[in-house]
């Protein structure tokens, strides 16, 4: 008996019976024309067929000897074959990941000491999360778990391989690499394994990674992802931390994180303590953390010596007057003082007295250069305030232009990734480099990640929170990762986001449609599905042969995911409706009532203030094919949850800022709360949890069941569809 034809899905190939018929030696003809719902197929020469997965596996395994060696053996695979669905994304994902790596801790394989099915299924179950398991293979957080599958990578690269490139690539999960980074293959497997992460994005496109750092060597890059702690890390900053990663993994080399802390009126530990907890929740992985003001000894040290070299001077010009100078291009009275004036003057500065307070220090230069950054920047400020980190010591600050590219050579950065915002002051950057003989750092530009409708400017930011017009940096109305976050965005949907942009030093500016249609695709597959009613003008539903006395169904929570669970739906003779679907609502139409039958409505009766009560009987023979009206309900008890739905809009009404203030297009209206009736499983929500409320949209439990009184708060997640926002 002849293996004739695999029939699948093209969009929905069965790598585990791919890879195992592969290493069998199997020659499969591969008939792509099955709808996506089918079970693939297996058709004999002899007319016989085999159905799914683990009939498929259960016959080819063996002929690879790959499904055990006994009985034992082969029930352990049938077990793996059940768990690898979990995988399948959604919210088990990371705890499944952990599970995997401690299994793994002290084992080669998943079934006793050998190669077998249980590995494939694993592991290709693992490749189909795309960018989500592979941004945690990055970032070593589940090192036993990455051991195992790069050792497969290894031990049967080319039949695994040679199946991504034929069956993967061609559904966006993953291509062969087809440049190499100069000098370099550091990143060839996972460009391999996982290639473009936008198949749940825009169709066709990848991320723009095919660009070189200057002069970069496998192996000897070191880079740094620099925030200063005066806010929360927002979506923009994301975008610097995740090519900071990315170049960092390419070229096998090290990433960084060192606090600016340069500016002690705007700084606080709070921000540092935040901005680490949000490079987390990105998965950044870093060597270390340093801080800037783990140098300024040095830095006064080298401010002095330029002033001795006649590199720096002490200036007393008034603010005002000093930027005036430098637009005009006119050089300052103080420029041509003599080192002792000016050491002086620096001694003044250092001790915080009246008259160093007037002062700064200024970079010898070029007043005359036509890209006004190289005119005489400022090195040095006196700021009486105390530091976060190391109090009143100090009544001097080096200025960022002073100290960045200081810190940067000193701390062995090769090179320094910079928003094209910069773009200007890198003359300047290089320039403070060779006058303080130090190594010279690469910049590599890359485009600032604007939004629409948004602000993303820490001032304006602070204002906003400073103002009450948030609820603090975490506001779900906020650009931030920890305000995105708590409005319902996975983060795996914004390194998505991100990644697909690339390294590009295009300007753009972005939808978030874009990014809550990614978000929606994550978690639409996998989120639970819970029913809700608006508490306003509810209309009830007496079915006068319905129920006589309440009873209990347990039905799934998702009808496509067994993941999600199950959850209990009572049924009673009277049901709470919606008052937008019972308006419509005509006598004797016959409508669905989801999750239990059709019901046609027999009665309408409507008081003076257009409030509605409905009679009907079921219809539980009736087709719902044959209805126009599918309707949520829930029956009248009084377990019922009082909910809390809320709707966000932008802050800005205006799309883009051209110049004017953004306090001239604040939004009046940027929250709405709906007060709602829930199903009584939803008593059981975490917070974090994300649902659907069927015909209502995605929520994000903010507020979990308290008591009765207290109702469950629910953010609504926007789907990239609508526009974000209410009228």
């Amino acid at each position: 008996m002849e293996v004739k034809v695999l029939s699948f899905a093209a969009e929905n190939p069965p790598l585990p019976v791919l890879v195992v018929a592969k290493l069998a030696g199997i020659s499969l003809s591969n008939d792509k024309s099955l709808l996506a719902d089918c079970p693939h197929l297996l058709h004999f020469s002899n007319g016989l067929k085999l159905y799914g997965n683990f009939a498929l596996l259960r016959y080819i395994g063996p002929i690879a000897n790959l499904y055990g060696e006994n009985a034992i053996q082969a029930a352990q695979i049938d077990e793996w074959h059940e768990c690898a669905p979990v995988l399948s994304q959604g919210s088990a994902f990371e705890n499944a990941c952990k599970y995997l790596d401690d299994f793994l801790g002290s084992r080669s394989f998943f079934v006793d000491h050998s190669f077998s099915v249980a590995d494939i299924l694993i592991w290709s179950s693992l490749l189909e999360t795309r960018q989500r398991w592979e941004s945690l293979r990055k970032s070593k957080k589940y090192r036993n778990l990455s051991r195992w599958f790069n050792s497969l990578l290894t031990e049967y690269g080319g039949a695994l391989n040679e199946v991504i490139a034929t069956f993967v690539g061609k559904r966006g999960l993953g291509k062969p690499a087809t440049t190499k980074s100069k000098g370099t293959q550091a990143n060839q497997e996972s460009m391999t394994v996982n290639g473009d992460v936008s198949e749940k994005g825009k169709a066709g496109s990848r991320p723009t990674f095919e660009v070189d750092l200057p002069e970069a060597e496998v192996g000897k890059v070191r880079l740094r992802f620099a925030p200063e702690p005066s806010g929360f890390l927002h979506i923009g900053h994301s975008k610097a931390a995740l090519l900071n990663q990315y170049f960092a993994q390419r070229y096998q080399g090290q990433l960084i994180v060192r606090f600016d802390d340069t500016n002690p009126a705007k700084e606080s530990n709070e921000f540092v303590d935040n901005l680490l907890k949000d490079i987390e929740t990105l998965g950044i992985k870093y060597e270390t953390v340093t801080y800037t003001s783990d140098y300024f000894p040095q830095l006064m040290e080298m401010a002095e010596n330029l002033i001795c070299q006649g590199k720096a001077y002490v200036d007393d010009t008034p603010r005002e007057e000093m930027q005036k100078e430098r637009m005009d291009g006119i050089e300052s009275k103080c420029r041509n003082n003599n080192v002792e004036e000016n050491l002086k003057l620096w001694k003044e500065m250092i001790a915080g007295s009246d008259r160093g307070l007037q002062c700064c220090v200024r970079g010898k230069l070029d007043m005359q250069d036509p890209n006004k950054s190289l005119r005489d920047p400022v090195y040095y400020r006196c700021n009486p305030m105390p530091h976060h980190r190391i109090g009143s010591k100090y009544k001097i600050y080096p200025t960022y232009d002073f100290a960045c590219p200081f810190v940067d050579s000193i701390e062995g950065i090769t090179h320094a990734l910079r928003s094209s915002e910069y773009h200007d002051r890198n003359a300047q950057y290089h320039r403070v480099q060779e006058d303080m003989g130090l190594r010279k750092v690469h910049i590599y530009e890359f485009s600032r990640l604007n939004m629409v409708y948004t602000v993303l400017s820490k001032r304006k930011l602070l204002w906003f929170v400073q103002n009450k017009k948030v609820n603090g940096w975490d506001d779900p109305r906020f650009p931030t990762v920890q305000g995105i976050v708590r409005r319902g965005l996975k983060v795996e949907a914004l390194i998505q986001f991100i990644l697909e942009q690339g390294a590009s030093k295009n300007l753009n500016l972005m939808e978030w449609d874009k990014l809550w249609t990614i978000n929606k695709k994550i978690i639409d597959p996998v989120c639970p599905r819970h029913t809700a009613v608006i508490e306003e003008r509810r209309v009830l539903l007496t079915l006068t042969n319905g129920p006589e006395k309440p009873f209990v169904r347990i039905i799934p929570r998702h009808k496509k995911y067994e993941g999600a669970g199950a959850k209990a739906t009572t049924y009673t003779r009277t049901v709470w409706l919606d008052f937008v679907d019972a308006e419509f609502i005509k006598v004797d139409e016959e409508v669905t009532l989801m999750d239990w039958g059709n019901a046609i409505v027999k009665g309408i009766e409507k008081d003076e203030d257009g409030n509605l009560k409905l009679i009907g009987v079921l219809n539980l023979e009736g087709s719902f094919k044959t209805t126009k009206l599918k309707l949520t309900w829930l029956p009248q008890i009084d377990e019922l949850p009082k909910l809390s739905l809320m709707e966000f809009n932008y802050l800005i009404t205006k799309k883009k800022l051209e110049g004017e203030d953004f306090l001239d297009v604040l939004n009046a209206c940027t929250e709405k709360q709906t007060a709602a009736l829930g199903d009584c499983n939803m008593r059981n929500l975490k917070r974090g949890d994300i649902l659907q409320l069927e015909r209502k949209g995605y929520f994000r439990c903010d507020v979990p069941y308290i008591r009765p009184s207290k109702p469950i708060v629910l953010f609504a997640i926007p789907d990239g569809k609508q526009h974000i926002g209410f009228n």
